[in-house]
């Protein structure tokens, strides 16, 4: 028993193992017999009955043989070997000799593939064969449709085709070579050669067939549109130089007889049935024609403008040139009591050189009109120029103009301005002498002193001759910033010494309690009377804050609605 248990479960082992290997051959195998069948039921004697339907001659009856004889050989040779294979791979597994199986049916899956190979081709170019026909036959109709409706067009409208009609003619004629060769293709059983034939007679209607619709608007462009276009051009131009246009600039002959010659060479083009290219080349020379219209056009819009705006531009020219002298003796005049910076005084003379230039100008270009010699849109934009500058430099002297006028306006503002800051130094000075303090400090009279400077140089600047103004505002402001300092450093004195009042009458009551704050309220009394008004409320508020704190917040509150109720 030691030694049987293990070896039945080997040998059972082993014939589950065969069973799975055969289960998988026999799957196989079955999917090898799938294929053949796959192969056995494509519908190759069909189609190759419809092939009898057609032609079997030549190319098709070739092509038949070749096919049936190659179906012969894989239903009559292969498929039986196949078959036989087969047979030998099944007794193979059911024997359990599977290596043997294997090769078999390897060999079996070669001769299936070749076998679906020759059969897909056979199928393949059956379609190719019998589809060609019909292709053929549809598309054939449709050219000889499309031939014969040329000829129709051709013989019905040949003087819309001018010389051009001859190689249309010859063109035409062309394809009916092809469409007999095509017909003798056919009834010989060549579908494929046909095929191709097709092919080439598509790509060459595809270029000619529409020619035949291009050729007669291109040549009647070319013999009466564009012609009939450089004549009205011409004409054009000869009016307009018979009424003092100047159009040489332009050179319209020599760029219209360039184009004549042109039109020669383009109709030869479409005579040779070179459409394409003749086309595009009339259609730009169509564009460069409506640009000389353009520039007809532009010369009679320029000569309006020099007839309506030259005079204008001209007493401009002399309105501008009259105030600006006039500026100019102002200038001369406003320097004996004003004085001006180099680069403000030269303004007058610089635009009356400026605007002598452009009385040159002007007056050359005046003449140049009468002369009748030059394009009236050279003529245009010289004006257009002229007239920019003369705007330009008559806002420039507006400009020096208000400036001057504004001398006489800054000086009184200057005065009124110094009147000011010598009644708010007066009401400063009053303001200390009244108030009820012990005296002024050193420091304050000092900068008293310094803003009555002040004011005494800025008044001083107001008396030289010519009065330079901008020195005269620079004196104003720093006597005006130290004035306005005085008066606040002044106010701001004056708070703090009615503060330190205010504080050291509160203080006393906590004199008699708080030796140390008795002792700094003294300190800060001989601080208040040797003029150390800050000391003082320093040292008062102090001596307030140690007892009671936030006491110097409420002081200042009762003191502030004092001042406002006062």
């Amino acid at each position: 028993m030691k030694y049987i248990i293990p070896a039945v479960i080997i040998l059972l082992g082993i014939a589950i193992f065969a069973f799975i290997i055969r289960r998988k051959h026999n799957v196989e195998i079955e999917r090898l017999e799938h294929e053949k069948h796959q192969i056995q039921n494509k519908p190759i004697l069909e189609e190759m009955t419809k092939v009898k339907q057609l032609n079997m001659n030549g190319q098709t009856e070739e092509m038949f043989e070749r096919w049936r004889n190659a179906w012969t050989e894989v239903m009559d040779v292969h498929m039986p070997k196949i078959d036989v294979l087969l047979f030998d791979a099944e007794e193979s597994i059911d024997r359990f000799i599977f290596p043997k199986a294997t090769k078999i049916e390897k060999e079996i899956q070669i001769l299936i593939t070749l076998c679906d190979k020759k059969m897909s081709e056979i199928l393949i170019e059956l379609e190719d064969l019998i589809g060609s026909e019909e292709k053929n036959r549809i598309e054939m109709e449709q050219l000889k449709d499309q031939h014969r409706a040329a000829r129709k067009t051709l013989l019905a409208h040949q003087y819309s085709f001018g010389e051009a009609v001859k190689a249309l003619e010859q063109k035409l004629e062309s394809f009916i070579p092809l469409f007999d060769e095509f017909d003798r293709l056919t009834d010989t059983g060549n579908y494929l050669s046909a095929r191709e034939l097709v092919i080439t007679v598509q790509e060459d209607g595809q270029k000619f067939f529409p020619k035949l619709h291009d050729i007669p608007t291109v040549l009647s462009d070319i013999q009466h549109k564009i012609p009939a276009i450089i004549h009205e051009l011409r004409n054009g131009q000869k009016e307009m130089e018979e009424s003092s246009y100047y159009l040489q600039h332009l050179e319209m002959n020599q760029k219209l007889d360039s184009i004549e010659a042109e039109l020669v060479e383009l109709k030869q083009a479409i005579i040779e049935l070179h459409v394409g290219k003749t086309m595009s080349r009339v259609e730009e020379l169509k564009d460069e024609l409506d640009t000389f219209y353009d520039l007809l056009e532009k010369e009679v819009l320029a000569k309006k403008y020099v007839d309506q705006y030259k005079e204008q531009t001209g007493s401009r020219l002399r309105e501008v040139t009259t105030v600006t002298r006039a500026v100019s003796e102002e200038a001369a005049y406003v320097q004996q009591s004003y004085h001006l910076p180099e680069k403000e005084a030269e303004i007058p003379r610089s635009c009356l050189k400026e605007l002598e230039e452009l009385e040159k100008k002007y007056e050359l270009l005046s003449s140049r009109v009468e002369e009748e010699q030059s394009a009236y849109s050279s003529l245009q934009e010289e004006l257009n120029e002229i007239a920019e500058e003369i705007d330009r430099l008559y806002e420039e002297q507006d400009r020096f103009a208000n400036r001057l006028k504004n001398l006489r306006i800054d000086e009184n503002n200057a005065r009124e301005k110094l009147d000011e800051l010598k009644d708010l130094l007066h009401d400063t000075d009053r303001m200390l002498q009244k108030a009820n303090i012990p005296g002024i400090p050193e420091d304050m009279d000092v900068r008293l002193e310094e803003a009555e400077e002040h004011i005494y140089v800025a008044m001083q600047s107001l008396q030289e001759v010519p009065l330079n103004m901008s020195l005269v505002d620079n004196y104003l402001e720093k006597a005006e910033a130290c004035m306005e300092e005085v008066h606040s450093r002044a106010k701001e004195m004056l708070e703090n010494v009615l503060l330190t009042e205010k504080i050291i009458q509160y203080g006393n009551r906590y004199r008699a309690s708080h030796p140390q704050v008795h002792a700094k309220l003294l300190e800060a009394e001989e601080a208040f009377r040797q003029l150390r008004y800050s000391k003082a409320l320093e040292d008062a508020a102090t001596a307030v804050e140690e007892v009671e704190p936030g006491a110097l917040k409420k002081i200042d509150t009762l003191v502030k609605e004092d001042a406002w109720r006062t």
